[in-house]
């Protein structure tokens, strides 16, 4: 029960940052005074801090225990509202996204870690509710921003807020979680028990879906703003419709069986295909949020369930480093997926850069199955209430 609190806490923490953020990305974008294309190579050096963190933090958690989750999540809210204070040029900006990309590298896999820990231990789906958790915060912190900047709140404010957050959501992941327990033998943590290459393979799908869900998470306010022409205050809709759109979908998601995961993958691809398709082609707002919401349906559940597949089949003692191979390989689609927009919006516009990342879903489709065979990851365990990891079978 502490565990799973805990997982659950982190993920709130972590969604009152990046909904924050969704709602903020206009702000600073007209703070450091930036066109479409230079805030999308911004956005890219969020990358240069959190790939190599992600590594780092997972061979940390498997040494010195979960705990260290809430140093990191503590980390994420300073960065935060350091780089909102600071970022009044491109170079200021590229500097403070840089280490809010390490914080955010960091607290990622201690969150990821804790939910994997939790789901082994309790049998239930608690990243994929984790997921819903992260979404409601990121709800609940988009509006809010929004309304902060509708009140003419300076760019900073929110992030102060998110400071506090986060802050205590690291006292209370610390209380939470139990002491480290000494490293387990060496015979134990062999690479003969964790092959690298199904857990990149998971990664692959996480990084395809993960370019879809933050494109559309990252880029809504700005689609708002410029292609419809709406205020900062009406803008910030875009990302927290988004976002509970994703929380009510991962709730619903944690009743499926898990051996229905590959239907949830293929399916989910293809509504968000659609879903970015309706919002490219939207006339009106309300157009544009139906299509913003079909997206947020199909790309919900996506990174969950491959996250819970790759932990479910993985032994305790490696939990740390096969959650960062996944999140590593997964993330770089978080990171490019904005930049992927801003690069196709400097060609073809917003809406054309919109039908780009429909393309994304269509191609996470058709690559799902067969990777997922490749992997010979079981998508079920046969006991997950005792924490044993599913046998593998072949395809």
């Amino acid at each position: 029960m502490r565990m799973t609190s805990a997982a659950y806490v982190a993920a709130a923490a972590f969604g009152a940052f990046w909904g924050t953020w969704g709602s903020a990305v206009p702000a600073i974008r007209d703070q450091a005074g930036l066109d479409d294309a230079r805030l999308g190579t911004a956005l890219l050096f969020i990358s240069a801090g959190a790939l190599p963190a992600m590594l780092l933090a997972g061979r940390a958690l498997d040494r010195w225990g979960l705990r260290r989750t809430a140093v990191f999540m503590a980390a994420l809210g300073v960065t935060g509202l350091i780089t909102a204070r600071t970022a009044h040029s491109l170079a200021g900006l590229c500097a403070g996204l840089t280490v809010v990309g390490f914080a955010s590298g960091a607290a990622d896999v201690g969150m990821n870690s804790i939910g994997g820990r939790a789901e082994q231990t309790s049998g239930r789906p608690i990243i994929t509710r984790a997921g819903a958790v992260f979404s409601c915060a990121v709800v609940a912190s988009s509006l809010s921003t929004g309304g902060a900047y509708a009140l003419g709140a300076p760019t900073w404010a929110p992030f102060a807020g998110v400071l506090a957050v986060s802050v205590l959501a690291g006292v209370a992941i610390h209380r939470l979680l139990p002491e480290a327990s000494p490293p387990p033998p060496p015979a134990t943590t062999g690479t003969a028990r964790m092959p690298i290459t199904p857990l990149i393979l998971v990664g692959v799908l996480g990084a395809i879906a993960f370019a879809s869900e933050n494109a559309h998470q990252s880029w809504g306010a700005v689609f708002l703003t410029d292609v419809l022409s709406t205020g900062p205050g009406l803008s910030a809709i875009a990302p927290a419709a988004f976002a509970a759109v994703v929380a009510i979908t991962r709730f619903a998601a944690g009743t499926v069986d898990p051996a229905h995961a590959r239907t949830v993958l293929v399916a989910g691809s293809l509504v968000a295909a659609a879903g970015a398709v309706v919002l490219a082609r939207a006339p009106s707002v309300p157009i544009a949020l139906a299509g913003l919401v079909l997206a947020a349906a199909g790309t919900a559940a996506l990174f969950p369930t491959l996250l819970s597949i790759a932990s479910r089949n993985v032994v305790e003692s490696a939990r740390g480093r096969a959650t960062s191979i996944v999140t590593v390989v997964a993330y770089t689609g978080f990171l490019l997926g904005p930049v992927y927009v801003g690069m196709w919006s400097s060609v073809t516009g917003l809406r054309g850069a919109m039908l780009a990342v429909g393309a994304l879903g269509v191609v996470l489709a058709a690559l799902t199955l067969p990777l997922l065979r490749m992997s010979r990851y079981a998508v079920a365990t046969d006991s997950p209430r005792h924490g044993t990891p599913a046998r593998q079978r072949r395809p």
